[in-house]
């Protein structure tokens, strides 16, 4: 009785760390990040180091998203309503961006 006992109490610990092992996201891929292509990128961000050209391409790819969240280098003076306007001046009626150089830093 007390073997039977132990042995249902090793499954039930097996099943549990098994369990637990497949829940953990050990083996979860990371979410795909959608960037701009370069190409869209003006003269005076091309010319930027890496970083800032994929953050102002993030940008465009994901205005949706980045104009959620609020200003936090303080451009609240020149009119800025959250981060994306760091990186975005003007999106035309055709779909094109007119950039704003206030996130090269």
């Amino acid at each position: 009785m007390i073997i039977v006992r132990s042995a249902r109490c090793v499954l039930l610990v097996l099943g549990l760390l098994a369990g637990l092992a497949a829940c953990s996201g050990g083996g979860a891929t990371p979410p795909e990040i959608t960037l701009a292509p370069e190409s869209i990128l003006p003269d005076f961000v091309r010319g930027a180091p890496p970083r800032v050209r994929e953050a102002y391409r993030f940008a465009v790819a994901n205005r949706e998203y980045l104009g959620q969240f609020p200003c936090y280098c303080g451009c609240g003076s020149v009119g800025h309503k959250n981060n994306l306007d760091c990186y975005v001046k003007t999106v035309r009626a055709d779909g094109s961006v007119e950039f704003e150089d206030h996130a090269l830093g």
